[in-house]
């Protein structure tokens, strides 16, 4: 599972979830699926997270220092630290 990518992840994640929807596996199966969609859950919950972090702009002021701030898709740039690098 390791090697899978996000977008593969989230299919399967889909396809379970359709598959447990449907109700007509057995309980081990329906048992051995659910493990396998906690398990893609927690994986894309790991790489989402780290994109977060790896989505930083690095801004100046008017002082010229620079500060990291998290990158925010309404124009604001974001609520990140202002330590500087």
């Amino acid at each position: 599972m390791a090697g899978l990518k996000f977008e593969q992840a989230m299919a399967r994640l889909e396809a379970i979830v359709a598959e447990l929807e449907n109700g007509d596996l057995p309980l081990d199966e329906s048992l051995k699926i659910f493990e396998e969609g906690i398990r893609l859950s927690k994986n894309c919950l790991k790489v989402l997270e780290e994109a977060e972090r790896k989505i930083e702009v690095l801004v100046q002021d008017k002082n010229g220092k620079k500060h990291l701030r998290a990158f925010s898709s309404d124009g604001d740039e974001g609520r990140g630290s202002d330590s500087e690098e």
